[in-house]
């Protein structure tokens, strides 16, 4: 069997599940290449697997890496609500052939990882509320 790149599968992705948008799946891979180098995991082979919850725990640091204050913003208008959202886009990769799953893995892996709100809105509401509360240094 022909192995299939992102490039050829990702039509039959956004065909396949219209709830996703093609930049979240281009968001999911690039997340996932930066959760195998934050673990320090190896580039091939079985110690290269990424469970669940460590690629939650990575999506959760790039989104806000790259994307900051708007990373909710960003998720939510490629279809992403929820962490289990990842879980059926992680598991549509799998089906296409573009991921990997050992036989412990499961879509319902993800289902609440953590909640969007706490995990992309409240960092930055605290950075805000700090920063107000420090006192000012203009004179009056």
């Amino acid at each position: 069997m022909k192995k299939v790149s992102f490039q050829e599968a990702l039509p039959q992705l956004l065909e396949r599940d219209p709830r996703y948008a093609e930049d979240a799946y281009h968001f999911l891979r690039e997340a996932l290449d930066f959760t195998v180098k934050l673990l320090e995991k190896p580039v091939q082979g079985p110690g290269r697997h990424v469970s669940g919850q460590e690629l939650l725990e990575g999506i959760r640091q790039y989104a806000l890496k790259e994307y900051g204050q708007l990373a909710m913003r960003a998720l939510n208008t490629w279809g992403i609500h929820r962490t289990a959202d990842f879980g059926e886009i992680v598991f549509n990769m799998v089906e296409c052939g573009l991921l990997g799953k050992t036989d412990q893995d499961r879509v319902e892996d993800f289902a609440g990882g953590y909640d969007f709100e706490t995990a992309f809105v409240k960092p930055f509401l605290s950075r805000r509320s700090q920063n107000s509360s420090a006192p000012s240094s203009k004179r009056t």
